[in-house]
């Protein structure tokens, strides 16, 4: 089968979207099928266009079997909200044409973020005359409302446009939760175009490690350290000060370390936050390259989820699944009504906390501190859901079986696609 995976974000950008969608069509590819990526100059999260990649209109890599279009678009470090707008809609615009040019596919996957990526992929599924899946890893306009990025009202009309145009055009939705079923279907949305279709991680590549003799203990002088590990985005929809606050209340335990790894902005502004709270127990570091990933993972005794208060119950951060396979105890400062407290609390392997509520986040660690024997039972379980529930092959599995019933290749493949209650 000929597979176009239409994604803004890919290989070699380090977290989110882009590992996710590297690993699916490389997954496929070893399946036996032909798979071509239409996507961005790579740009996240530095937002800046990688070096390498910059001052080209258009490019065409292979890697690993799978034929990388990349397209430019418009870009800015500190991007306000015509800046994002612009983004978007570039790709929008320059990644049609390689789109266009490239081999008829028999199935387009396309990812959002970003939403405008749904009218090239609906013209191109309307030319080729193939099936368009639409891959939702948020839900927007609706989260940017509500964290308050998006308060323009004529923009807040043309993203709920163009999300209704997105869910009508697409023949199939993978969703990645159960909250975004319940969201897409009080929206009217058929429920019989909806899957759900979890995010994977792979299970080999992140596995459980022993903090002995560590790499990544060993650089940072966390040896002998109860090592409390945040890696990923540090934006508005986190709140990592609550984080810092925790770790000033608890300075006075010399074991206990904190280590927050993010994008070069956000840790300045953490900074700042350290040095106003006097908490000299976190350490700042940067994005590791992604095959120091385990290592890294490994050197936790503990991993935390952050979410603010106004974060969307549907969220669905996907460090989750990551935190999981390490096989580490997860603390999870999040709404608890959300998607992500329900899934934790599934797992068995985490504990719940309320979101922005520096001193309850406190007194969780200090339990764990203080208990190793919860510490390695929450760690069990995390390891063991994640291999039952998101290994990567049962993904692709079922991947694969969606795109053979939209193309109607294999019908009888389309009923191993499990709804919202089997997953």
């Amino acid at each position: 089968m000929r597979i176009l995976i239409y994604s803004y974000n890919y290989y070699p950008e380090p977290i989110g979207i882009a590992p996710l969608m590297t690993e699916l069509a490389e997954g496929l590819v070893k399946r036996g099928h032909q798979v071509r990526v239409v996507t961005a100059m790579p740009n996240y999260p530095e937002r800046r266009i990688y070096e390498g990649y910059r001052k080209k209109l258009y490019l065409t890599e292979l890697k690993n079997g799978v034929q990388i279009q990349r397209s430019y678009v418009w870009i800015r470090p500190q991007p306000n909200l015509i800046d994002r707008v612009l983004l978007d809609a570039s790709f929008a615009i320059t990644s049609f044409l390689p789109a266009l040019t490239g081999w008829r596919p028999d199935v387009i996957l396309a990812t959002s973020p970003s939403l405008p990526v749904c009218v090239p992929t609906a013209l191109l599924g309307w030319l080729q005359g193939c099936p368009v899946v639409l891959n939702l890893q948020d839900i927007l306009p609706e989260a940017a409302i509500h964290v308050g990025i998006l308060k323009n009202q004529l923009l807040i009309k043309a993203f709920t446009a163009l999300e209704k145009f997105a869910y009508r055009t697409a023949t199939k939705i993978s969703v990645i939760a159960d909250g975004f079923v319940e969201n897409l279907q009080a929206k009217n949305v058929e429920a019989s175009k909806i899957v759900q279709i979890p995010n994977w991680v792979d299970v080999n590549f992140i596995r459980p490690l022993p903090t002995e003799n560590n790499t990544f203990r060993a650089a940072h002088n966390l040896n002998d350290k109860f090592v409390i590990l945040y890696s990923g985005n540090i934006a508005l929809t986190q709140g990592l000060e609550t984080v810092v606050k925790a770790a000033s209340a608890l300075r006075h335990i010399p074991d206990i370390a904190f280590v927050i790894v993010g994008e070069a902005k956000g840790l300045q502004r953490l900074q700042q936050e350290c040095q106003n709270c006097g908490a000299d127990n976190v350490l700042l570091l940067p994005f590791q390259p992604r095959e120091k990933l385990p290592e890294m993972l490994a050197a936790a005794d503990v991993g935390l989820v952050v979410q603010k208060k106004n974060v969307i119950s549907f969220n669905m951060p996907s460090k989750i699944q990551v935190l999981l396979a390490s096989g580490r105890a997860l603390v999870a400062s999040v709404p608890e009504n959300g998607t992500a407290a329900r899934a934790i609390k599934q797992s068995g392997g985490g504990v719940i906390v309320p979101p922005e509520d520096p001193n309850t986040l406190a007194n969780a660690i200090l339990d764990l501190y203080k208990h190793p024997e919860k510490v390695k039972t929450l760690g069990y379980n995390s390891r063991q859901y994640a291999v039952e529930q998101y290994a990567f092959d049962q993904a692709l599995n079922h991947y694969e079986s969606l795109f053979y019933t939209v193309t109607s290749d294999s019908p009888a493949i389309g009923s191993t696609i499990v709804s919202k209650q089997e997953v």
